[in-house]
C-alpha cells in the first residue's frame, strides 16, 4: 500500500495551491496538506509538521514548502519514504534577495498584505497566458488575504534565514523527484539541476508551459509526474540500481 502523501504548500498558500493534485491523487492514496503555518523559522515549521504527520509518509513541498520538506528529510529521514521538491532551492537566500523582502515585510506589518503578496508573486512569474494566468494569480492573492499579514511576516523571515540543505540532499537515499517549471524565474532550472545532481536517487522533471506555479499552470503534468514518483519501489534501491523513470 502506498504511504500517505504529505503536501506542503508555499509561502501564503494553503490546500488550494495543490487542489488539482489532491483531486487526482486522493483516489489512490491518503493525501494530507500541512501548510507551514506555525513558527518563524524553517526548523520550527518542520517540527510542527512532523508532530502531526503520519509515522511514515511520502513528502512533497513547493517553494517554502520544499525548503521545509528538506529540513524534515534532514531531521527524520527514516520517516520519509520518498520526497518531491518543486520550484524550490537548497541553498541559503542571497543577501540581496533577503534585503528586498524588507519592504514587503513592512507593508504586511502595516496590514497591507495585498501589496506584500503582489510584490512577492508577480504576473511574469507565471508562464501561462491570460486569462488562465490572471485566474491563478487572483486565487493566490485571495489565499494570502485569507491567511493574513502576520503569517506573511513569519514566513518571509523563515525564507530569509533558511538553512543550507546541500548536505542533507547528498545524504538522502529516498526516491527523489525534482520538479521545475521550464520558465520559473524565481527558482530557475539550473537550481533544480543542481539539486538533482546532489541526490543519489533523484530524477528531474521539467514541466512544460509553466513558471513558478507548475501545480496550477500545468496540473495534469504535475499530477502525472507525482503519480509516477509514488509508484517507484523503495526497498532495496540504491543509486546504482534505481529504475528508469518513464
Amino acid at each position: 500500500m502506498t504511504d500517505p502523501l504529505v503536501l506542503i504548500p508555499s509561502l501564503m498558500c494553503d490546500a488550494r495551491a495543490f487542489l488539482p493534485q489532491i483531486v487526482e491523487l486522493s483516489w489512490e492514496t491518503a493525501v494530507h496538506v500541512s501548510a507551514p503555518l506555525h513558527g518563524s523559522t524553517v526548523e520550527d515549521m518542520a517540527t510542527s509538521i512532523l508532530t502531526g504527520a503520519p509515522q511514515r509518509f511520502a513528502l512533497c513541498g513547493h517553494g517554502l514548502g520544499g525548503i521545509v520538506a528538506m529540513e524534515i528529510l534532514r531531521r527524520a529521514p527514516d520517516r520519509v519514504s520518498r520526497v518531491a521538491l518543486m520550484s524550490t532551492g537548497c541553498q541559503p537566500e542571497l543577501p540581496q534577495v533577503a534585503a528586498t523582502r524588507e519592504a514587503l515585510i513592512v507593508a504586511a506589518r502595516a496590514g497591507r498584505v495585498s501589496e506584500a503578496i503582489r510584490g512577492e508573486l508577480k504576473p511574469d512569474h507565471l508562464a501561462v497566458p491570460d486569462p488562465v494566468r490572471s485566474g491563478i494569480l487572483d486565487a493566490m492573492y485571495e489565499m494570502a488575504e485569507d491567511l493574513g499579514p502576520e503569517l506573511f511576516q513569519r514566513q518571509s523571515r523563515a525564507m530569509q534565514k533558511r538553512p543550507d540543505q546541500q548536505g542533507a540532499l547528498r545524504k538522502a537515499r529516498t526516491p527523489a523527484l525534482i520538479l521545475c517549471g521550464e520558465d520559473d524565474p524565481l527558482f530557475p532550472l539550473r537550481r533544480h539541476e543542481f539539486m538533482a545532481h546532489l541526490m543519489p536517487n533523484a530524477k528531474l522533471d521539467v514541466v512544460a508551459g509553466a513558471g513558478h506555479l507548475p501545480a496550477l499552470e500545468n496540473p495534469s503534468a504535475v499530477s502525472a509526474s507525482l503519480r509516477n514518483w509514488l509508484s517507484w519501489p523503495v526497498s532495496g534501491q540504491s543509486s546504482s540500481s534505481a529504475p528508469s523513470w518513464s
